[in-house]
């Protein structure tokens, strides 16, 4: 005869249950975000794993389960920032430009392809933090508002952030413009 969960057991089970139901249907989503901000989906995989096992060892840190959505993905963005701090490496700027040209020379449709390249790999070379805000803002449609409460920053922080991401975008465009232009 089996016994009655008792205690301690049934909160660990009722917060097994309310875990589930809230990870449950977000962590698609999660590894979709993971994807862009670290451009590898083996790594983002990874990254979505670590912050649902973080979320799960600071659950007790959870006060309000209306804001799971803001404060898990402050977890994953934050597991992510971390990734990318170790990473360290950034390919250099002429690989840029090279992709892009490569692309464009081709002509037909693969124009396209290469500048969605060239555009990832500008965001890949921006300091973690404003790919991080640049991708929330211009990939969830965050506000900045939304960006501070995701990734605990101020909000004057997240503008900043986002201006100086695409500041460092148009620089990334306007090279690959001018190495485009002494090539014809």
């Amino acid at each position: 005869m089996a016994r009655p969960i008792q205690g301690a057991e049934a909160r660990e089970r009722a917060r097994a249950i309310a875990f589930t139901r809230l990870t449950a249907d977000r962590l698609a989503s999660c590894y979709r975000l993971a994807t862009v901000i670290l451009g590898d989906p083996i790594e983002a995989e990874d990254a979505t794993h670590d912050a649902a096992v973080r979320a799960w060892e600071r659950w007790g840190s959870l006060r309000d389960p209306d804001r799971f959505d803001a404060w898990f993905g402050r977890i994953l963005v934050n597991e992510c920032r971390d990734r990318l701090r170790r990473r360290r490496t950034r390919p250099p700027a002429a690989e840029l430009t090279e992709r892009y040209h490569a692309g464009r020379r081709l002509g037909d449709g693969t124009q396209a392809i290469a500048e969605r390249q060239a555009l990832a790999q500008a965001i890949a070379e921006l300091e973690p933090d404003h790919r991080i805000a640049i991708v929330l803002h211009y990939y969830l449609e965050l506000s900045a508002e939304q960006i501070a409460e995701r990734t605990g920053a101020r909000v004057g922080t997240v503008k900043s952030r986002l201006h100086y991401g695409l500041k460092a975008l148009r620089a990334a465009q306007d090279a690959s413009a001018r190495t485009e232009g002494g090539r014809r």
